[in-house]
């Protein structure tokens, strides 16, 4: 079995290991990496740091996304409506209702939408309870998946349910497969290292003091994300984060917007604005300290430049 995530704010092993191999000496090209490094380890020290190493992302900044063409985007990436085999995560909705009552989801409800989008195999996976999620029963549909969507509502739920179990290793099976993951509002926050108001207190706690609850699923390695920035005027928000975590790169979505990582890359769709705050980034003293990208515009995460298109 692989090696889990780790809860109480350490770093998963996925984070250990990529930012283990950022260390290896650069001795090793001197001495001829075709001659003395076998080609697997090659690979490894040529893997993104940002985006994952095969397969899609697709984070969403929350809002309608109807006619947006994100979800269109998500499908195909997916395998389309056809052939791929999607699943849908609610748990971000709630594992428990105000009077502490466990929450039961209708799976025909859950994806009465996706259906209605022509989806001919879709499934939803939801449990409240991570001894559930990491027992193999639970993993039929996942371990077939070629996509995964995270319905918004709140990122922790989803922390609470599958952090540190054999569901959490394979969504990012599905990744390795060439499959993609998408989702919406904190179905976009809960795909980034650093989990984003993850305070059970309220949204309005940008970094939470709550150990469990400091580390999103990482789909997204060095960086934090926020979303519904335009309607709930966050445009400024991850200004902390991004002053107390340096090394994060901060990505701020509108609704209706979302960004689709291939490797470290991303390109910006939909409908408005995504907001990047770069530690790293010079800006005089009277500017923000991010700036915006539009439908269109593609992004390096790793060179921390906006890729300018060749004619």
């Amino acid at each position: 079995m692989k090696s889990r995530a780790m809860k109480g704010g350490a770093m998963s092993s996925r984070t250990m290991r990529s930012r283990t191999l950022q260390m290896v000496p650069t001795l090793v090209l001197a001495i001829g990496l075709s001659a003395q490094v076998p080609s697997a380890q090659i690979h490894a020290q040529q893997a993104p740091e940002y985006g994952p190493s095969t397969g899609t992302l697709v984070i969403a900044g929350g809002g309608p996304l109807n006619g947006t063409g994100i979800f269109e985007r998500f499908i195909e990436l997916g395998g389309g409506a056809e052939a791929g085999r999607f699943v849908i995560v609610p748990t971000a909705g709630g594992n428990y209702d105000e009077d502490r009552n466990l929450r039961v989801y209708d799976e025909a409800s859950v994806l009465r939408s996706w259906r209605d989008r022509g989806l001919r195999h879709v499934s939803m996976l939801h449990t409240h309870d991570p001894a559930i999620s990491d027992t193999p029963g639970f993993l039929a549909e996942l371990e077939r998946a070629t996509a995964v969507w995270f319905i918004g509502g709140r990122q922790w739920n989803i922390v609470d349910s599958y952090a540190g179990t054999r569901t959490y290793d394979e969504f990012h099976n599905v990744l390795e497969r060439g499959g993609v993951i998408g989702g919406s509002s904190a179905g976009a926050t809960i795909q980034g290292e650093y989990l984003v108001r993850g305070d059970t207190r309220g949204p309005q706690i940008m970094m939470t003091d709550e150990v469990d609850h400091q580390l999103g699923f990482e789909f997204l390695r060095n960086v934090g994300i926020d979303q519904h920035i335009n309607t709930r005027n966050r445009w400024d928000d991850l200004i902390p984060v991004i002053e107390q975590r340096p090394h994060l790169l901060g990505i701020g979505l509108s609704e209706g917007t979302a960004i689709v990582v291939t490797g470290d890359t991303f390109e910006v769709i939909g409908k408005w604005m995504v907001a990047v705050h770069d530690k790293t980034r010079a800006h005089q003293p009277w500017e923000k300290p991010y700036f915006v990208l539009a439908p269109g515009d593609v992004y390096d995460m790793k060179a921390r430049r906006i890729v300018v298109p060749v004619d």
